[in-house]
């Protein structure tokens, strides 16, 4: 298992546009990836569960990948938080 802890850095959260790009960059993996937030798991290959997480700026969150590629799937979506969504 691949585990990283990633800051919501940019200012709006993660509201529709980075929980599309958070579901679309996870769904390049084959490996299985959730995202932590409190003690709520979800899925991060789902848009509306990523949405639903309710992430707003300066939330801490821990991105787990298992699978083949989990390494990778976590760098990917951790650059995604360090890039703020592109968004900044």
């Amino acid at each position: 298992m691949a585990e990283k802890t990633v800051t919501v850095r940019n200012r709006a959260g993660i509201h529709a546009r980075p929980a599309a790009l958070i579901a679309q960059t996870a769904n390049k993996f084959s490996s299985e990836i959730t995202i932590e937030k409190d003690s709520t798991v979800i899925n991060a290959k789902s848009i509306m569960g990523v949405i639903t997480m309710a992430a707003g700026y300066n939330t801490e969150l821990i991105v787990k990948a298992v699978g083949s590629d989990e390494e990778a799937a976590v760098e990917a979506i951790f650059s995604l938080f360090e890039n703020k969504f592109e968004e900044e």
